[in-house]
Order: structure tokens, then C-alpha cells, then sequence
């Protein structure tokens, strides 16, 4: 039955091209500031810094601006309400934020298409991704309101 291809041809598929500029938008050219903090404060400095300035998570890096991890303002609570960690404010004042760490932070590098970002959050199930230069330090972070705000234009 040949129908109303010719013989040996078949009907082209509806795949994403290499060529959709979707597929070309980086992490990079849409990040935003990241939220960072060393890695060598105290666990104090890093409740301050969520609490005054009313943010969700905070990324910690090491001396070169390297990330090691993320902290998340609900993981903190959660430590605390289990009791896993010793309430007392002076001890809060001694111990190192990178002891919060419990995973080192997932990140892309400033060429990562933004539609692999994407994808890599949500098989992680993860809001917001590091995004590192050449050197491997933290410029900014890439999430789902990031995706949210410049993907739709590729697909209307």
C-alpha cells in the first residue's frame, strides 16, 4: 500500500529540531544572582542571612567562590525540630554552615542549554541549580521561574 507517499518514504516526523532556539537559550544568558554565602560562617550567619532577607535557600561556597552546597531554609527547621542539632545560640555561633550540608549542590555550566537545565531539575526534583563559569565558581542560578519566563516564547 503506498497511499500517498511514494514507495520507501515515510511521513516526517514532528521531533524538535537542533535548530529551535529554544534549544539554543543558556544558562547563562539567563541566570540570575545566585545567593551565596562561604561555606566557613557559622550556622548563625546563614539563619541571619535567610531570615532578614526572607529567602528560601542559600548556596555555600568555599574560599575561591567554588559552590560545596546548598542549605535550604526547611532543612534547617527540619534539623532543629528533630533535635539532631543542639538549639543553644551560642553553640549555633561555633559550628561551620558547611556542617548543613547534606548534599554537594547540582550544577551547569553558563553554556548549558537552558532546556537541559530543566530537565536536570526535574528529574532531580530540585527548584534552582547552580550555575558555574569555566573556573567552576558560582555566577548565578538558573529555577523554575527562570524556565517559566523565557521558554513559553519558544512554544507560542
Amino acid at each position: 500500500m503506498s497511499g500517498i507517499f511514494g514507495r520507501g518514504e515515510r511521513p516526517k516526523r514532528a521531533t524538535a529540531s537542533k535548530t529551535n532556539p529554544a534549544r539554543k537559550v543558556t544558562c547563562g544568558q539567563v541566570m540570575e544572582k545566585p545567593r551565596a554565602i562561604r561555606s566557613s560562617v557559622t550556622m548563625d550567619r546563614v539563619l541571619k542571612a535567610l531570615t532578614s532577607r526572607n529567602w528560601d535557600h542559600i548556596f555555600l561556597v568555599d574560599d575561591e567562590g567554588v559552590p560545596v552546597g546548598r542549605v535550604h531554609a526547611v532543612d534547617v527547621l527540619k534539623l532543629i525540630q528533630r533535635k539532631a542539632v543542639n538549639r543553644d545560640l551560642v553553640w549555633m555561633q561555633i559550628v561551620e554552615a558547611n556542617q548543613l550540608i547534606t548534599q554537594p549542590p547540582m550544577q551547569v555550566s553558563v553554556r548549558t542549554p537552558l532546556l537541559k537545565a530543566a530537565a536536570l531539575m526535574l528529574t532531580h526534583d530540585i527548584n534552582q541549580m547552580a550555575v558555574v563559569d569555566d573556573e567552576g565558581e558560582l555566577v548565578g542560578v538558573v529555577s523554575h521561574a527562570i524556565v517559566a519566563r523565557h521558554l513559553p516564547k519558544f512554544i507560542i
